[in-house]
């Protein structure tokens, strides 16, 4: 694959999906790096990574945004209708036709990867990269127990791991069967983060 064929698109939408834990904040940065260096001079990469545009969202004080806090400190998926809204209100404060766009660990309904299909093809982005950073349940648990952060509890990471497999898998099912408008990328998570990050680069096509 190359993922700078003009033919495709001039700019181009990077979607990261897995389990918890995977490292896809890690890989998203090593790829925005990558892009830089071998993109178009003069391109920038934006960065949506929908958990913080709720969280920043959920510090208002509206009806809707402290609906949404209350999701949040439940563990509760927020409404598609609401990440599509913080999605449109970033790409019109920041995206201005040229912007390689990264989404990070989103969508994670099936209505919301058919929501943001339609988004990116009414921006004129065609044929977005998916990349599905792959580790096992196990593996995931294990990570995520390991790293001792505060909202690891044994509760919260049952919760994110049952979610995967109830609303995330059905997504990565529906990029994998319309290959005619993704490109599918599956990377074996479970190696050391530079070779997770050798093996997504070359599958793009990019140089190291």
């Amino acid at each position: 694959m190359n993922i700078f064929n003009k033919e495709v698109s001039k700019n181009k939408a990077f979607i990261f999906l897995g389990r918890s834990g995977c490292g896809k904040g890690t890989q998203v940065n090593l790829l925005i790096e990558h892009l830089v260096k071998s993109g178009d001079e003069g391109n920038k990469t934006l960065h949506i990574e929908s958990g913080t545009l709720l969280r920043e969202f959920s510090k208002g004080t509206t009806y809707t945004q402290t609906k949404t806090k209350t999701c949040i400190e439940n563990g509760i998926l927020a409404p598609e209708a609401v990440i599509v809204s913080l999605w449109m209100k970033y790409l019109d404060a920041n995206f201005t036709g040229v912007e390689n766009l990264v989404f990070d660990g989103a969508p994670r309904k099936l209505n919301e990867a058919k929501l943001l299909n339609d988004t990116l093809r009414f921006i004129d982005i065609k044929k977005p990269v998916v990349i599905c950073v792959n580790v096992s349940r196990d593996w995931s648990e294990k990570r995520l127990l390991g790293r001792a952060r505060k909202d690891d509890t044994r509760e919260s990471i049952d919760r994110r791991l049952a979610w995967y497999e109830t609303d995330v898998v059905p997504v990565i099912n529906y990029y994998k069967e319309n290959s005619d408008y993704y490109n599918f990328i599956d990377v074996n998570g479970e190696q050391p983060i530079d070779d997770v990050q050798n093996e997504i680069v070359s599958k793009l096509g990019l140089n190291l």
